[in-house]
């Protein structure tokens, strides 16, 4: 007679192999495949042969929004500030072909500088250089610091960061301590909602394919507006791409508006600024170099491409968290947030209630 613990695991294994042969499983099937995941029910072996088929396969909305119901009932720990207002998260799939010095994270604290309140949430790197943990942690940011000082700082200075690596309890922080390939976490996980009040956001998307999916799966799970981008190079071809606005060259976008769902493609003069290369925004070769060009930035020592690549990517926000609707204005009050230091203000507060801010 079977006992529990093999019945379990064959049953596990019988789902792996619909993925593989392209069989599609129910919202129910998929929350409960990745409750089994994230509590670490199943043995390691068939935990990543169940992510890389479903992978493989291709997840659909109702399977993706069955994983982000495991991961938001499971794993994820969510602050609850003490204000009226709505807040805000930039962030990015992450896994993009071509790499981009870290942009959600200055354009957070921009936006922030601009007056939305900003709950962004990141994590160390996965396929790139460095993630927004590893460059906060630079400037002197303590993932151990508790998450009610993230809620803290975000009701007295409207900014706060909320590292997976804290909020999302055992599962995925779990996995990406040693997973160094894509899944469905690189698509639900910078969809989770770690803060009570988040009801908008910008999610930077791997592949151009990808953009109406988060978006659908966004809609599904409650959130009001949303703007997805998949930035292209001019110089590369269209399947290489980053996970943030581009200014090398058009944005593909999906947006959602109260339940509209609408797709069209910007281009950098529709935010006032000019198309520069791509080698002018790339990723430096460390997490140091990465988190010295942002500094750079935020102190005004650099007022180039870099600059106008955050500002963009800030004016999104704006955009979706309904404080400017036009990106060109948006994006002046970006370059205004810089240039006055305001931003790098964010930074400072941010470290002062979430690590030890490091000054030259």
């Amino acid at each position: 007679m079977i006992d529990v613990k093999e019945k379990n695991l064959r049953e596990f294994g019988k789902i792996i192999m619909r993925l593989v042969a392209g069989h599609n499983l129910s919202r129910a099937e998929a929350g409960e495949c990745y409750r089994r995941i994230i509590l670490n029910e199943q043995p390691e072996l068939q935990q990543g042969a169940f992510l890389i088929s479903h992978l493989a396969k291709g997840p659909n909305t109702e399977e993706l929004c069955g994983a982000w119901d495991a991961l938001y009932k499971f794993d994820t720990a969510v602050i609850e500030p003490d204000f009226a207002e709505e807040c805000c998260d930039i962030v990015g799939t992450g896994s993009d072909a071509l790499k981009t010095v870290n942009v959600s994270t200055p354009a957070a604290l921009i936006a922030a500088a601009c007056g939305i309140k900003i709950a962004k949430k990141g994590a160390r790197l996965v396929t790139g250089v460095s993630g927004a943990t590893d460059v906060l942690e630079i400037f002197g940011l303590d993932i151990a610091t508790p998450l009610s000082q993230a809620e803290k700082c975000l009701e007295d200075h409207g900014i706060c960061y909320l590292p997976g690596e804290s909020f999302l309890k055992s599962g995925w922080g779990r996995l990406i301590k040693s997973m160094r390939f894509t899944s469905a976490f690189n698509i639900i996980g910078p969809l989770t909602k770690p803060c009570a009040k988040t009801s908008s956001i910008v999610i930077g998307a791997y592949a151009e394919a990808l953009c109406p999916q988060l978006i659908e799966v966004l809609k599904d799970t409650g959130t009001k507006r949303a703007i997805s981008p998949y930035g292209m190079s001019e110089n590369h071809d269209r399947e290489l791409g980053i996970d943030e606005i581009s200014i090398c060259g058009p944005t593909a976008v999906v947006e959602l508006r109260e339940g509209n769902i609408e797709s069209y493609t910007l281009t950098p003069a529709d935010f006032g600024v000019k198309q520069c290369a791509y080698q002018e925004v790339a990723s430096r070769d460390s997490a140091a170099g990465n988190a010295q060009a942002i500094y750079e930035v935020l102190s005004g020592h650099d007022d180039g491409p870099l600059a106008d690549l955050f500002a963009v990517n800030a004016a999104a926000a704006l955009r979706v968290a309904g404080h400017e609707e036009d990106l060109k204005k948006g994006t002046a009050q970006a370059r205004d947030a810089l240039a006055t230091g305001k931003a790098l203000e964010k930074l400072q507060r941010l470290i002062e209630y979430q690590g030890h801010w490091l000054r030259d």
